[in-house]
């Protein structure tokens, strides 16, 4: 029975040793996969934020157009003023380029020949058009002509609307991309075109090894060894690849199977090493356990002899002192058999199952203390037929009724109660000694376990291996109170 929670612990250790490791892996590959997908995630943003910034460039570049046309069709209409025949046209189509200019909030200047601000806005009238003010409106070209021989020059800035616009789209991409960088990418990642010579984007990397050639191929190479890179399309058609590693998380759960396969090895060399020892001291107590039951029970017969050659020293001999010592001399024989069974596997016959147990009461009956008294119960008419062996069957009554006398303490009662079904033989030897605590009766089958100052613990496990391992039966307790007695039943099996 050991044997086997043993093995079970053992097979249960090994399937959660083999669960962990499966659990390990599945997160790993979890982990794996959802960093993956975020790189997918994040090496896309990357394309869409090249593509808006192609659009955004186009649109400026057009709006950059729009505005020169603007500021030409403005300054050709001042021009016209040169002509007096038509200022009513002039002064219509200068009142609409102003507002088409006030609409589109573009900032203008118009100098003199000296720089002098001379128009638009009002409040920098009369001032000189130099320093800060000329950088500010140096943007685009100035646009110089002549009105009634007067030279003049216009500057203009970007639309405010522009301006606006472009600083929300600036923002928008810088916090679009801080944002995908943070939440998406905690491993280093490297985007590189379909040449994989031109670095299009990187995060978490150090920009050294970007910006050197020399370091840059030996980095993609150790990339592409540890994850296979990923291939992406650009917004305009163009290939690029990911190149990336895994996260710091990911390359420590690498570890842990091995971990968990140090220790595992680890407890399996230590729980072998305490079931070698305990074996072995479980062994060592047999050993000097049998070899102090063979002193016992060779002494009795022994003592027995002794008794009758005192007695019979002087006497004439009779045939009832022949029998006695008959039997002490049978007793001899069957320790001897007894002991001759123990490590092998013995002979079971077909045998009178009422018979080994009269057998074995019988010669405790006149050896026991006199006011122990047997009472022996088998059904009458009824058969008890098992396969047996007859010398370790009759070991484990005597055994039971020694416990038993002993637990009376000299005096009392044993009993020994037999039924049988179709399939089994039960067999209770009672007692009316002083029973068993709870405590105890959780340890009797333990080798070296003994309540008695003089006992060694091996009588009760001697008898439940013959039981249950060379009869194939059981040996348990069945019944104890303290105060009230003991109950063990004998279950043998008929075929």
């Amino acid at each position: 029975m050991k044997q086997r929670v043993k093995l079970i612990i053992m097979g249960l250790a090994v399937v959660l040793a083999l669960f962990a490791l499966w659990e390990v892996q599945n997160i790993a590959s979890q982990i794996r996969e959802s960093e993956e997908a975020k790189i997918r995630l994040w090496a896309n943003a990357i394309g869409q934020r090249n593509r808006m910034a192609e659009v955004t460039q186009q649109f400026f570049q057009q709006a950059t157009v729009d505005e020169h046309r603007k500021m030409q069709l403005y300054t050709d209409i001042l021009q016209s003023f040169n002509d007096p025949d038509q200022n009513l046209d002039l002064r219509f189509s200068l009142a609409y380029v102003n507002y088409i200019v006030d609409s589109a909030k573009t900032p203008i200047i118009i100098t003199t020949a000296r720089d002098s601000v001379i128009t638009v806005p009002r409040e920098l009238a009369g001032q000189k058009l130099e320093g800060e003010l000329l950088e500010e409106y140096s943007q685009n070209p100035p646009f110089r002509y002549r009105l009634w021989g007067m030279p003049m020059a216009l500057y203009y800035k970007e639309s405010q609307y522009y301006t606006q616009l472009r600083h929300v789209l600036t923002g928008f991409t810088r916090s679009f991309l801080a944002e995908i960088t943070n939440n998406s990418v905690f491993v280093p990642v490297i985007i590189v075109d379909s040449t994989r010579t031109q670095v299009i984007a990187h995060g978490n990397i150090d920009s050294t090894e970007i910006n050197n050639p020399a370091k840059l191929l030996p980095r993609l190479e150790e990339m592409a060894r540890a994850n296979d890179p990923i291939s992406i399309r650009l917004p305009d058609n163009c290939h690029a690849y990911v190149y990336y590693e895994n996260s710091a998380l990911l390359r420590s759960l690498r570890w842990v199977p091995v971990f968990y396969l140090f220790i595992a090895f680890v407890l399996i060399l230590v729980t072998y090493y305490i079931v070698r020892t305990t074996r072995t001291m479980e062994q060592n107590r047999i050993w000097v356990g049998l070899a102090k039951e063979t002193a016992h029970q060779l002494g009795t017969p022994i003592s027995s002899l002794t008794g009758w050659t005192q007695y019979l020293r002087g006497k004439e001999f009779s045939d009832e002192y022949a029998s006695e010592v008959e039997k002490d001399l049978h007793r001899l024989e069957t320790i001897t058999h007894r002991f001759s069974k123990i490590g092998s596997v013995p002979e079971l016959q077909e045998e009178n199952v009422q018979q080994a147990v009269e057998n074995a009461v019988g010669y405790l009956r006149s050896r026991a203390p006199r006011k122990v008294a047997f009472n022996v119960s088998f059904p009458d008419g009824e058969t008890f037929i098992a396969p047996l062996n007859s010398y370790l069957f009759e070991w484990v009554i005597e055994n039971l009724c020694k416990n038993a006398i002993d637990a009376m303490e000299g005096h009392g009662t044993i009993t020994i109660v037999a039924s049988q079904d179709a399939r089994n033989i039960y067999i209770d030897v009672s007692d009316t000694g002083r029973g068993m605590s709870q405590s105890v009766q959780k340890r009797i089958f333990e080798s070296g376990f003994t309540t008695k100052s003089r006992g060694w613990g091996l009588g009760l496990p001697l008898a439940k291996r013959i039981v249950n391992q060379y009869h194939r039966g059981r040996l348990y307790l069945k019944y104890s109170v303290p105060g009230q007695g003991t109950t063990f039943r004998i279950v043998l099996r008929k075929k």
